[in-house]
């Protein structure tokens, strides 16, 4: 059994939801990048989705945008995300799934990808603007390596694609929340719901929902829901506002506290 699938199994037992926080990494550098990821697992974070920086990440928004663009100015690569996560895996046990684009995948090659990500201790990956229908290859290797691909439902999806992708997501099913970019939003989507049952009729998967979610009472709200939920821009955005502060690890920490406070009750 994966990582990933352990750590669900094991919140599900206990009644608690999956806080699944989201780090570029090498901002403000690959050595905080591992300090806020080891403080976020302590302080609660069940799962870390690691971004790898990319010059055109065309489904973040702003903040996630200057994140990206400031750790490739630090001279973050492929290479050396997979090195942190290495780095990582020798000090911590939570799951870490890289969220990237398919165009580093592909220079880096799709298998030595897949077994370099895995060797590392990665446990999963998402590829953002890889659609289900060209991921056949890049899936093939990535379950050779014992790597999970997770894909992206959105609020578009029709009910055939919806159902391909509860059927080929592997270690949970990440669910587009809304229409757009990555970033804050100050209410949730009327549908999402819906959403959320629909996925519930065809999957036993864990369901995860991420974009426009910041706030711990929205961090409740969708927790009542699915079995995780996925914070990016607000962990990022504090990142940005502490970056060169001797508080920086330990406000990020206090925030993942509070994200997590409303996950921990049994729903």
């Amino acid at each position: 059994m994966s990582r990933l699938a352990t750590t669900f199994d094991e919140l599900r037992a206990r009644g608690e939801r999956a806080l699944v926080a989201y780090f570029t990494a090498g901002d403000p550098s690959l050595a905080e990048t591992q300090r806020l990821v080891l403080e976020a697992a302590a302080r609660g974070a069940d799962v870390i989705e690691l971004g790898v920086p990319f010059s055109d990440p065309i489904a973040d928004g702003p903040v996630i945008q200057r994140a990206a663009m400031r750790a490739r100015e630090r001279g973050t690569s492929v290479a050396r995300v997979l090195e942190t996560v290495a780095t990582l895996r020798a000090e911590t046990p939570v799951p870490v799934v890289l969220l990237t684009y398919y165009n580093p995948v592909l220079a880096f090659g799709l298998k030595a990808f897949a077994r370099t990500a895995a060797d590392a201790g990665a446990d999963g990956v998402i590829v953002a603007d890889l659609p289900l229908e060209e991921a056949g290859p890049f899936s093939a290797e990535a379950e050779a390596a014992g790597l999970d691909l997770v894909h992206l439902v959105a609020p578009t999806s029709t009910p055939g694609r919806v159902r391909l992708i509860a059927r080929r997501s592997r270690g949970f099913i990440y669910v587009v929340s809304l229409t757009g970019v990555t970033g804050e939003r100050r209410e949730l989507p009327r549908d999402l719901e819906a959403q959320i049952r629909t996925l519930r009729r065809l999957t036993t998967k864990p369901v995860c929902v991420g974009f426009g979610i910041g706030h711990p009472d929205q961090v409740a709200a969708v927790g009542r829901l699915a079995d995780g939920v996925i914070v990016g821009s607000a962990i990022v955005r504090l990142i940005e506002e502490r970056a060169g502060t001797p508080t920086l690890v330990k406000d990020v920490g206090e925030f993942i506290a509070s994200l997590k406070a409303p996950l921990r009750v049994r729903l």
